[in-house]
């Protein structure tokens, strides 16, 4: 499923979408402060900074917020842009994937048998 999406969204030249996404859901599990912080500080440099290499499409303000919510990361820093990020792949992404060859082509593959997964 994920991995299919992900590769359509490749194919598309927007696969940061989800790679951000996962990048947060990772984030806001995070306990220890130190690993917040870099991992915002990580978060940040990947998707959000302008010229990042895998820049998000997503407003100003929110770039902005995040900038000042990152010196002191809390699991809700980058939020506002996961709805954004999510809410483009929901409308926009998914449905593009649901009608491509990628999903098409999945769906004609014959679902694995617990023999065939080795259990």
């Amino acid at each position: 499923g994920v991995a299919a999406f992900r590769a359509f969204l490749k194919s598309e030249f927007c696969e940061e979408n989800i790679e951000f996404w996962l990048a947060c859901e990772d984030f806001k599990k995070t306990k220890s402060p130190q690993k917040l912080t870099l991992k915002a500080k990580k978060i940040y440099n990947d998707f959000i900074e302008k010229e990042a290499p895998k820049e998000i499409n997503i407003d100003f303000q929110t770039k902005n917020m995040i900038a000042q919510n990152i010196q002191d990361a809390t699991h809700t820093c980058f939020s506002a842009a996961q709805k954004r990020v999510y809410s483009l792949m929901e409308n926009n992404s998914y449905p593009r994937f649901l009608e491509s060859e990628f999903y098409q082509e999945l769906c004609k593959k014959p679902p694995l048998t617990r023999a065939a997964q080795g259990t």
